[in-house]
């Protein structure tokens, strides 16, 4: 990227996200003096500076705690997504499938993922199987719902088009139906992927011996509010992170879309 251009976007950044980033500071400052001042307890809320230390002295734990929760996620997620576009696919070619396969969809969404977890350890264990199917099951109802509508959402006049040129169903497909869907794909993405960090990590809680649920659980138990909080800084990161490598595709594959200014949020190919 052009020194000016890689300029101009940290100029925008900045303009766009700078009150949050002194938002940030000021309630870390104000969090830290206000609990010095008070000598609140560590064991009630840790102070932000007792945070970023346990941050670093438990930094070996964390990480190998870590990388489980990120591969149950990133697996839950992309095997989610993919079910998701093959159930959309046959849903928009097939009504009567749909309206005979929907209804379950909707019903594997609505059940908790506490009331899920247990049924899946029992049945799989303790081990990555659960919690990248739990992950999957958070991730396939956002994708369905949005994909089968992107399918839909084809322009009427272009359809018609592809069928006096007599294109087959396949074309029809994959030359209109898929580039239609992918706004309405990217933003199923935007709510699953952090949503699928979450039930990873609520998952372990239930059952398991490694990952950044288990981490909590054991620093709750051990009354250790410092890692709890260090561990609960990670899963946001985590989080972001994964909504953030959304963005970055989202802005590599829809080149298409017109943009009337720089958006901060999104990455560069």
């Amino acid at each position: 990227m052009p020194t000016n251009d890689l300029r101009l976007r940290l100029d925008v950044i900045f303009r766009s996200n700078g009150p949050a980033f002194i938002a940030l500071i000021g309630i870390i400052v104000g969090w830290e003096g206000a609990f010095r001042l008070l000598g609140v307890p560590s064991y009630l809320m840790p102070m932000p500076s007792e945070i970023a230390t346990a941050l670093v002295s438990q930094w070996p734990s964390i990480r190998r705690n870590v990388g489980v929760t990120i591969m149950e996620a990133a697996g839950g997620f992309a095997l989610g997504n993919v079910a998701a576009i093959v159930f959309a696919a046959v849903f928009v070619h097939s009504r009567m499938l749909e309206r005979a396969l929907y209804p379950f969809a909707v019903a594997s969404y609505t059940v908790p993922v506490l009331a899920i977890a247990p049924i899946l350890i029992i049945l799989f264990g303790n081990g990555y199987t659960p919690k990248v199917l739990i992950a999957a099951i958070i991730s396939f109802f956002p994708t369905l719902v949005n994909v089968t509508r992107g399918f839909r959402a084809v322009d009427r006049s272009a359809l018609e088009l592809m069928h006096v040129l007599s294109a087959t169903r396949r074309q029809v497909f994959f030359k209109l139906r898929v580039p239609s869907s992918l706004p309405f794909f990217f933003a199923a993405l935007k709510i699953a992927s952090p949503a699928a960090v979450i039930s990873a990590i609520v998952a372990e809680w239930i059952g398991s011996d490694a990952g950044l649920g288990y981490l909590i659980v054991l620093a709750t138990f051990n009354f250790r509010t410092d890692l709890l909080y260090a561990t609960l800084v990670v899963s946001s990161l985590v989080s972001i992170g994964f909504f953030g490598i959304v963005l970055l595709v989202e802005r590599c594959v829809v080149r298409w879309r017109e943009e009337t200014s720089v958006d901060p949020m999104s990455g560069s190919c």
